[in-house]
């Protein structure tokens, strides 16, 4: 029996005072599957990241240089993770006033705006926070595996703290902070953008600007331990759900659709980039198998909230070919050491998904056009998004990697590279067999 349920003459009143009372909890609101989803994908995401990349980046180097990789990844979470409390979340998600259409504000310093009742959608705002908090982590820990086994650790950091703040930031507030590519129209569900192309251009930037490892194209560098390579791309898998299904922000069918999207695209992408090694080296690869799925992954991202099954399976197939075809150009035709492929995997994947997207959307099971947009120009505001991207994030990495090289210098020396970044960097083995 409700004690709230009143009876006889007094009915009437007293339901009218008990609705003049203020609701305790914002049930019109909040969601609580939505909620609980977002936290879920969350913790996927930063699962991603540690241990997931983490895994499959130290699996891939020397074994000199697997803690390095490992310190890497650990500590770019933890810098990135205070960073967004301070001041970049306003940066990236603030109001900018006159600025808004390029960049937010330090309006939320601490995350001072954000209490236990703010909103985004149906969800607190801490969590949409917290959410977006794990993609700025996993898009500075991505670049790591163009530089691996040469940079500097301390130059690894400044790099990072500051391409977060002067390239990540503005291009997420362009694209999901009410910036001039949102209102454009650009269709980037979960960051091929903002996470992939950034990630790709920063990372062969990076490659050029370092030039190769000592005995690149010479001394044979095969991943130390491919086990470890293949656990933390099982956990990238799984992990993507939380990062493309979680893009839609709530426990609805838009998020249904990215996760089942997300899986045809991964599978499609392993099983294309096998085929294309099979037939060019006569054996299929462990590696290989599991770099397609990334590249299915990252290609599908941008997309994902928008195409269908059948779409996902043709990008895949397309991540697959294109990403391995580029792989093989960059290292053996123009000998760019991008040490553990970032930018034919990721770069060129979020190229790739951001364009389809603007192809197959509306078409084979997808979602339909912006308002008012034909194919054609959803495909031209598609192009605009990559290639400013492209431009900017060229740009300034290649000016912050310079500054940070003038301050403290980029890379180890020669003879430090040969010892090993584990134990010239931090004093310590990944190994003591």
């Amino acid at each position: 029996m409700s004690l709230l349920k009143p009876k006889g003459v007094l009915a009437v009143p007293l339901t009218l005072l008990i609705s003049m009372l203020p609701s305790v909890v914002l049930a019109d609101e909040l969601n609580g599957a939505d909620t609980a989803w977002i936290l879920t994908s969350t913790a996927l995401v930063l699962f991603m990241t540690i241990p997931g990349l983490s895994l499959f980046y130290a699996g891939l180097v020397r074994n000199k240089n697997v803690l390095s990789v490992l310190m890497q990844c650990f500590a770019i979470t933890c810098m990135v993770s205070v960073m967004w409390l301070v001041f970049v979340y306003g940066l990236a998600f603030g109001d900018g006033g006159s600025m808004n259409k390029w960049i937010g504000n330090l309006d939320q310093l601490m995350l001072g705006g954000i209490s236990r009742d703010s909103m985004v959608g149906s969800i607190p705002e801490s969590v949409f926070s917290m959410f977006q908090m794990t993609f700025a982590i996993i898009t500075p820990a991505l670049i790591v595996g163009a530089f691996a086994e040469r940079m500097k650790f301390s130059a690894m950091l400044w790099f990072s703290a500051i391409w977060l703040v002067v390239v990540y930031a503005p291009v997420t507030h362009w694209v999901w902070g009410g910036g001039w590519l949102q209102d454009m129209g650009l269709l980037d569900f979960a960051g091929g953008t903002v996470v992939h192309v950034n990630a790709g251009v920063a990372a062969l930037v990076a490659a050029l600007v370092l030039g190769p490892r000592k005995g690149f194209g010479k001394t044979q560098m095969p991943p130390h331990n491919l086990t470890m390579t293949v656990a933390g791309a099982g956990m990238l898998w799984v992990g993507w759900f939380g990062f493309n299904a979680g893009s839609a922000l709530g426990a609805n069918s838009d998020a249904g659709m990215a996760m089942l999207v997300t899986h045809i695209s991964a599978a499609a992408g392993s099983l294309a980039w096998m085929t294309m090694e099979w037939i060019r080296h006569g054996k299929p690869s462990v590696l290989g198998i599991v770099t397609g799925m990334v590249a299915g992954l990252g290609t599908i991202t941008p997309a994902s909230g928008f195409v269908g099954p059948a779409g996902a399976l043709l990008i895949g197939l397309t991540a697959g070919v294109v990403c391995y075809s580029v792989t093989a150009f960059m290292k053996h035709t123009m000998k760019i050491d991008d040490s553990l492929d970032v930018f034919p995997v990721h770069g060129m994947g979020g190229v790739i998904g951001t364009l389809l997207a603007g192809v197959f959307v509306g078409i084979l099971g997808g979602v339909g056009l912006a308002e008012g947009m034909s194919m054609g120009g959803q495909v031209w505001v598609q192009f605009v998004g990559v290639a400013a991207t492209i431009v900017y994030c060229g740009v300034l990495s290649w000016i912050i990697l310079k500054l940070v090289d003038a301050v403290i210098g980029l890379r180890v020396s020669e003879e430090e590279e040969t010892q090993g970044l584990d134990l010239v960097l931090h004093d310590e083995t990944g190994y003591n067999l």
